[in-house]
């Protein structure tokens, strides 16, 4: 077991985090747009930090809105 906290892609601008555990998944009342994924991606201090949940769809950074 292992002590963590969440928080939304808005909440986190401006942060830098050790290790992100990051869900790309859309959610359930609001569109997924390339920002919400950079934003989440960017918080992290190196690639190495960063972890995905789950798989999610790569056309949603090929995309424009």
């Amino acid at each position: 077991l292992s002590p963590a906290y969440s928080f939304t892609d808005y909440r986190s601008q401006g942060q830098t985090i050790s290790n992100a555990l990051i869900d790309i998944a859309t959610p359930p009342t609001a569109g997924l747009t390339p920002f919400n994924v950079y934003v989440a991606l960017s918080r992290a201090r190196g690639h190495d930090g960063v972890r995905l949940l789950r798989d999610f769809d790569g056309n949603l950074l090929t995309t424009h809105t």
